[in-house]
């Protein structure tokens, strides 16, 4: 089973997506020791964002530019990267409401037809399908208890949006909120999201389930 471990915080060793993000790595492998891990830090390795010249690799051209080339090679280690994992562990923080920059950047680079996606005459279907998705979240404030909290989160949604766009039904949510709200609450966050990566570690992937 292959593994691989996404993390986007910019904050370093005080991330608290990070730290969340290698304690279910760590529960993964000791509830699954025969997994491989692979390990992606996009804060240090941030993928370019999207120009003209990135999508190249969504346009069939017999003479592709020098830069065309570098961003399609760029798309084809990433995607082929994510397409090898049978799970993902991604740490995404919340920022201004959403996703890092970084993660959104990596994300684009595996949208990509044919690959993680196509278009049918019913519509659009995901070629990813049989992976398990854990996705740590961490939020200096609380958005998952009240409508308008939720109405300003556009993490969680997005990325279970995106990634079941891939195909991908097993999406683990793992969420640690109100970070930033005290030490009483820190606590707390951090004791729940513990809970849920010990539920979110135990069974298998959904491509071993499906072997």
């Amino acid at each position: 089973m292959k593994l691989l471990h996404v993390d986007s915080s910019i904050n370093g060793a005080a991330s608290v997506s990070r730290q969340l993000s290698s304690m279910a790595v760590e529960q993964w492998i000791q509830n699954h020791p025969d997994t491989e891990v692979e390990y992606l830090d996009l804060a240090v390795n941030t993928p370019p964002h999207f120009t003209a010249d990135s999508l190249g690799i969504r346009r069939p051209n017999d003479n592709p530019s020098e830069a065309e080339q570098r961003e399609n090679a760029l798309a084809e280690a990433m995607v082929s990267q994510f397409l090898a994992a049978d799970v993902i562990v991604v740490g995404a923080p919340l920022y201004n409401f959403s996703i890092p920059s970084q993660l959104k950047a990596w994300i684009d680079r595996l949208a990509q037809a044919g690959r993680t996606f196509r278009y049918t005459a019913n519509g659009p279907e995901g070629l990813a399908k049989g992976k398990t998705v854990i996705a740590i979240l961490s939020r200096g404030g609380i958005y998952s208890t009240s409508e308008a909290g939720q109405a300003m989160e556009h993490q969680e949604t997005y990325l279970k949006t995106i990634f079941g766009f891939f195909g991908i039904t097993d999406i683990r949510v793992v969420r640690a909120e109100g970070t930033d709200l005290g030490g009483d609450s820190r606590a707390t966050a951090l004791q729940t999201a513990s809970e849920a990566i010990s539920a979110a570690t135990q069974s298998q992937s959904a491509a071993t389930e499906a072997a």
